[in-house]
């Protein structure tokens, strides 16, 4: 368990923040309906203090991170695209459409784009903002040949896959392998690997899994936190990471056998536990964010089971765009 004299951690007293209540989710009084249509456009970027490092959730497994003038991005997937799997109808030949309307007013700059895996839900959108901003983008070796295969320059991939770690002078960011989660089938939505270039991806079903990894991002000064983009766990690879705080995708399925409780002892109990990929990422960026019934009472059993298992441990709900600072 973590001592109690761990790094406090702060959230800017302006942001509007979701907590927890004993019933599961309380939205803040300002939150916007769930009802209300998604706004067009983000707001500019606020301007940032010098130092200061601010994370934003961008929903699924996806975030925004500025570190003083550096901003690292983690599966952004901003376009959301309707693939029917919400209501029931899920199509795999769902075209692949990027759209930049909602992109670009939301990254003005990316020096970073680190991908956890490569479906739809997590790439899609990565080669064209690595072609709008010129960020280096770390990945899988099947990340590598799906970018290749998007025309984004090989000056511009870096694979990796588990092992490394990169120095970027105020921060450092260390490669986790780690393991994609099963459906009640124990199986997983298009498997497999790409080891060469392929021809360029037309529908969701053309971007496979690809292997999975996390990432544990250290900032100088500032707090250690490790993203997640699925909901399984090789616990071994784990050790000694010991972040201050865990992004922590939501179990689909039962399948994976003690997935939180290997995963919390894993981090050693991190101070701070923010859920992720628990929101329906087919609608837009709208606050309170769109969540499925059944996928809210796994987010309520989920919160449970964390305060049960680290009880020292802050669970923190994340609202879209909102920036939080550890």
């Amino acid at each position: 368990m973590p001592s109690l004299d761990r790094r406090r951690f702060l959230r800017d007293a302006a942001a509007t923040t979701a907590l927890v209540s004993a019933g599961g989710l309380a939205a803040t009084s300002s939150a916007a309906p769930a009802q209300a249509a998604p706004p067009a456009a983000a707001p500019a970027p606020t301007s940032r203090r010098s130092g200061a490092v601010s994370f934003r959730w961008w929903g699924t497994a996806g975030w925004r991170i500025d570190i003083r003038d550096r901003t690292v991005l983690v599966d952004p997937f901003l376009s959301r695209i309707d693939t029917g799997l919400f209501t029931g109808a899920f199509k795999p030949a769902t075209a692949l459409t990027v759209r930049p309307d909602v992109i670009d007013p939301r990254v003005d700059r990316a020096t970073t784009v680190l991908v956890t895996h490569t479906h739809w839900d997590h790439f899609m959108d990565v080669p064209y903002i690595a072609g709008r901003t010129g960020a280096r983008v770390f990945g899988t070796l099947t990340a590598y040949h799906l970018g290749l295969a998007y025309g984004v320059p090989s000056t511009q991939l870096s694979p990796v896959k588990g092992g490394e770690v990169l120095d970027f002078g105020d921060h450092t960011v260390e490669v986790v392998g780690s393991l994609h989660s099963r459906n009640p089938s124990y199986s997983l939505a298009f498997p497999g690997v790409r080891v060469s270039q392929p021809a360029r991806p037309a529908t969701i079903a053309d971007l496979p899994e690809g292997d999975t990894l996390g990432y544990l991002l250290r900032v100088d000064g500032g707090p250690s936190v490790y993203f997640t983009g699925a909901s399984d766990v090789a616990e071994r690879n784990l050790t000694g990471l010991a972040p201050d705080v865990a992004m922590v995708a939501l179990q689909n399925a039962t399948t994976t056998g003690d997935y939180l409780p290997r995963l919390l002892a894993g981090l050693d109990y991190p101070k701070v536990v923010v859920p992720v990929h628990w929101d329906n990422f087919e609608t837009g960026l709208q606050n309170p964010p769109v969540v499925a019934p059944a996928d809210r009472q796994r987010l309520d059993d989920m919160i449970a089971a964390v305060r049960r298992i680290s009880p020292r441990s802050r669970v923190l709900v994340p609202e879209y765009e909102t920036a939080y600072h550890f």
